[in-house]
């Protein structure tokens, strides 16, 4: 990450490289963006969810990338809330639809019911597009967190740990960083308080920092998840888990900055942000060997 970052290999700009990713910012991005992380949550399954489009085929939240891509070339109106807002579950599914008609995206059901509010909401409180959510916040993170976390229920990525509630905030805090990153920090995408965000405590990237020794789990916890037992959202062994990645990620990236200073490097930039998106990418380039070390499984639509 510390090389990465200093040759200039990833930075902001490698977000709109990603092969799927909206290309220009704008409005239609922004309305992407929304969609697409409304669904961004639970792709994991033993029979490898798998959708081929434009000759790639895809696997995890590229395959959702996909399926909203291939509907809007279908002039399916995915991205425009009063569709989302009242499409069906057959609608879905065909949107969803993988290459084998036997495997679905999991969680279909509880991704119709997102869309719906999602959709409502924007249409009742926010004249029908994201953007204007996002010109309400002022250009910081934290009025943006606030007004999703109150307005958009699915966005409430919440538990009780040691009797004190907790907040991850996972496809809150994705939303806005893809907005930042699509807009390279400028425009309705600059955030005077970027840095407050934390990693997006999902379930590959503690995963990536277990491969690395970075987390260090019990062997009671490692023979949970070499068992492959369904973790339950919530439990004590997953707010840990999710916990120490967010502290990881803040340290790894404190002295990644020190060693910077150090060594009067002051064009080199990283934040939580981007050290996330790095391992997240790091471990999809090298999946064959990061998926030696297991990773925690839940089935919830926080991530």
């Amino acid at each position: 990450l510390l090389k990465a970052i200093g040759r200039k290999e990833y930075s902001l700009s490698s977000w709109k490289q990603h092969l799927l990713n909206p290309k220009e910012a704008n409005k239609f991005a922004i309305d992407w963006i929304f969609v697409v992380d409304c669904l961004n949550f639970s792709f994991w399954s033993d029979d490898k969810f798998q959708l081929t489009y434009k000759g790639n085929t895809f696997t995890g939240y590229w395959s959702l990338c996909a399926a909203i891509n291939r509907a809007i070339d279908e002039n399916i109106p995915i991205v425009d809330p009063s569709y989302f807002s009242t499409l069906n579950i057959d609608q879905l599914k065909y949107i969803l639809r993988g290459d084998n008609e036997n495997r679905e995206m999991p969680l279909l059901e509880e991704r119709l019911k997102i869309l719906h509010e999602a959709g409502s909401v924007l249409m009742n409180k926010f004249n029908g597009s994201f953007m204007n959510c996002i010109a309400l916040a002022e250009n910081k993170c934290e009025n943006l967190l606030t007004l999703i976390v109150d307005n958009f229920s699915s966005f409430r990525d919440e538990a009780l740990f040691l009797s004190r509630k907790v907040s991850f905030y996972k496809r809150a805090q994705i939303l806005i960083a893809d907005i930042w990153a699509c807009f390279e920090g400028k425009g309705i995408g600059y955030f005077e308080d970027i840095d407050t965000l934390t990693m997006f405590a999902d379930y590959r990237v503690p995963q990536v920092l277990a491969y690395f020794g970075v987390l260090e789990y019990s062997a009671a916890l490692m023979k949970r998840l070499q068992r492959n037992e369904m973790m339950i959202s919530g439990e004590s062994d997953e707010v840990e888990i999710r916990g120490a990645s967010i502290l990881a990620i803040n340290l790894i990236c404190s002295e990644i900055k020190r060693i910077y200073k150090e060594c009067g490097e002051s064009n080199a930039f990283i934040n939580d942000i981007i050290a996330d998106f790095y391992l997240w990418d790091y471990r999809r380039e090298f999946s064959e060997e990061i998926d030696k070390i297991p990773f925690h499984k839940v089935r919830s639509i926080y991530y």
